[in-house]
């Protein structure tokens, strides 16, 4: 397999966390954001949507971040990463789909305008942040994991944004359970950090 990746990217990082806690092997390619690589006639063949991550499995190209979580659980990783019983996955599916919006549009694109200069409203985004980790927080009280009783890969999803939140100047040391279940996730066998970028709060070692 082959994981085209950018090290500050936190949708990337799913891919690659989820890999290593899995134990699955991939080559992970880093793609030149700076130099456009991604929108080179090369990679779109791969993705026409010009985006990280993309996982390529033979003849296979699964692009989408999320889409990757749900192809590894399915082919490579034990039973319980993506669970077959209905409720349990639609409760995997709900957190996925926070990813895909309430944290993309919240800790992700606060960290953007730090790290990358983008042009969001930087007030909006970290107010949007607040307001998914008041309610993460208050889902995880009482409660180790977002779907289920051990980790999905709903939990790998949430991951990366969450903790790199600081950087977009979003102060996350209020929300105690989501504290304590970054470090659950930290402590799992396989774990992968992300990169940290020396932007926004800093936090104490």
């Amino acid at each position: 397999m082959k994981l085209y990746s950018h090290p500050l990217s936190g949708h990337a990082h799913r891919a690659r966390l989820f890999l290593s806690l899995i134990g699955a092997k991939a080559d992970v390619v880093d793609v030149d954001l700076a130099a456009r690589e991604h929108k080179s006639p090369g990679f779109l063949a791969l993705n026409p949507f010009g985006q990280l991550p993309v996982l390529q499995d033979g003849d296979l190209v699964v692009s989408d971040s999320n889409a990757i979580l749900v192809y590894l659980a399915k082919k490579y990783a034990p039973e319980g990463w993506l669970p077959e019983e209905p409720a349990a996955a639609a409760a995997v599916q709900r957190w996925l789909s926070v990813a895909a919006g309430e944290i993309a549009y919240g800790p992700c694109a606060a960290r953007l305008v730090t790290l990358f200069g983008a042009k969001f409203d930087t007030e909006e985004v970290i107010a949007r942040a607040h307001r998914i980790l008041g309610l993460i927080d208050t889902h995880l009280a009482g409660r180790e994991w977002l779907a289920t009783t051990r980790p999905t890969i709903a939990d790998v999803a949430l991951y990366s944004y969450i903790a790199r939140a600081p950087e977009g100047n979003v102060d996350r040391s209020a929300y105690r359970s989501v504290t304590a279940w970054l470090e659950r996730i930290e402590a799992l066998p396989g774990f992968q950090p992300f990169q940290k970028s020396p932007v926004g709060i800093v936090e104490a070692a």
